[in-house]
């Protein structure tokens, strides 16, 4: 019998005891995952994969009751674009399962190995962190995402999803459950928090009573800063994306177009869509009229500087929180600026560290600008929308961790290991 949770009962639960309940079971499950063989992680993966198949008319049936909510409530439609599942998106969660199958299993895995002169073996391999706690919002594929990553990296997790979508949650984990099942592993191994109650996030920042090892939070500026403010564990933080495109004096404009087009309206409720533009001022008055008009051909609203109010006159005054706002949403504020130094200047002061582009035919450009700009990912001459563990060839990822602590960029498999030494002897002593 599966430990699905029922969001009726657990609302009536005692929040700390349950929370309590599911850090125990997760520290017991971690001790047998942390030495399952990759092939029964392997088959545990596999049979998620046909379970969620199996289920898409129930995960759909779910998915109908959040985004009747959430329109009910007002939600903006960048926000239930994010919740909202159909057969595609479905089929693509049972796809990265097995994507995640096939991928190496970090754990044991040699990363240095040296010989000392006394004759001492060391080696760095790789062990799992643990147990995991992930507190996420709104997208219901981070629901198989979180917990097959953990999985393959032989890690308990404690799953906390947005309330706005948990019934869809509650549906995908039925299925991840059942291949858990299927191989034999336990169950317990992958579980989710089946309430809606706040009290719920607060226990898992204290730690679950020390049973929770590392948290990482996916989502806005709000979850991520009482995250980090209040976690008495440490944090993988995954800040919003506020991304920006640097147009240089010596862009190609076919690729200036392409590029700013697909970064910014692929998807642009995405932490990797481009929310700022900025253009060299050497070139403003010849490459942004066509960049412009083609966003506005997508229907993307344009907000800018008075300089580019000139060349844009349909464009809405920008504000200065314009310059930091992720607006997950088809808007883009646009900056003319001086040149490479100030794009950075600009970077510098308003990225939250997470994707940054710059598109320019010049070697030296984009060299500086690849050194210099601090965040987890830049790229030359490609969408930011390539932020993506999946597009990195890492398969599925947990989010874009923005920090510079052990994790940074996508948090995939290899992410959610640590290490140890072992050392191998011979009758060796220290005199």
């Amino acid at each position: 019998m599966l430990n699905t949770p029922d969001v009726a009962k657990a609302d009536s639960t005692n929040v700390r005891d349950l929370m309590s309940t599911l850090g125990k079971k997760a520290r017991a499950a971690v001790r047998i995952l942390a030495i399952a063989p990759t092939s029964q992680k392997n088959k545990g993966l596999e049979a998620m994969a046909v379970a969620v198949r199996s289920a898409i008319p129930e995960i759909l049936e779910a998915n109908a009751i959040d985004l009747d909510r959430m329109q009910a409530d007002g939600q903006p439609a960048s926000f239930i674009d994010r919740g909202t599942l159909n057969e595609e998106r479905v089929e693509a969660i049972a796809g990265a399962l097995e994507d995640i199958a096939g991928l190496d299993d970090p754990v044991g895995s040699v990363i240095a190995e040296w010989r000392r002169p006394n004759g001492l073996e060391i080696s760095r391999v790789r062990t799992p962190l643990g147990v995991i706690g992930v507190i996420y919002e709104s997208r219901p594929n981070v629901t198989a995402d979180a917990g097959a990553l953990c999985l393959k990296a032989g890690n308990a997790v404690v799953l906390r999803g947005g309330s706005d979508t948990i019934n869809s949650n509650l549906a995908i984990y039925k299925a991840l459950q059942a291949g858990l099942a299927e191989a034999e592993l336990p169950v317990d191994a992958i579980q989710i928090v089946p309430v809606k109650d706040r009290a719920a996030v607060g226990e898992m920042l204290k730690g679950l009573n020390g049973n929770l090892d590392v948290i990482i939070p996916r989502g806005g500026k709000s979850l991520v800063a009482r995250v980090q403010d209040e976690a008495r564990v440490p944090v993988f933080a995954h800040l919003e994306g506020v991304v920006h495109v640097f147009i240089d004096k010596k862009a190609d404009l076919d690729k200036a177009i392409e590029i700013t087009v697909n970064s910014k309206m692929r998807r642009t409720g995405v932490c990797g869509a481009a929310e700022t533009l900025l253009v060299d001022e050497a070139v403003a008055a010849t490459l942004l009229p066509p960049i412009l008009a083609a966003l506005q051909q997508k229907h993307c609203q344009i907000r800018g500087d008075e300089d580019v109010k000139t060349l844009c006159p349909t464009a809405f005054e920008a504000t200065d929180d314009d310059w930091s706002a992720e607006y997950l949403d088809a808007i883009i504020s646009v900056k003319i600026v001086g040149g490479v130094e100030d794009a950075i200047e600009h970077i510098g002061t308003y990225s939250s560290n997470h994707t940054d582009c710059i598109i320019t035919e010049d070697q030296i450009a984009a060299r500086k600008f690849l050194a210099e700009v601090d965040s987890a990912i830049v790229l030359h001459n490609a969408s930011t929308q390539f932020a993506d563990g999946g597009e990195f060839g890492m398969g599925a990822e947990i989010g874009i961790a923005t920090g510079r602590m052990h994790a940074r960029g996508p948090v995939g498999v290899d992410q959610l290991t640590s290490f140890k030494y072992v050392v191998r002897g011979n009758g060796q002593i220290r005199p």
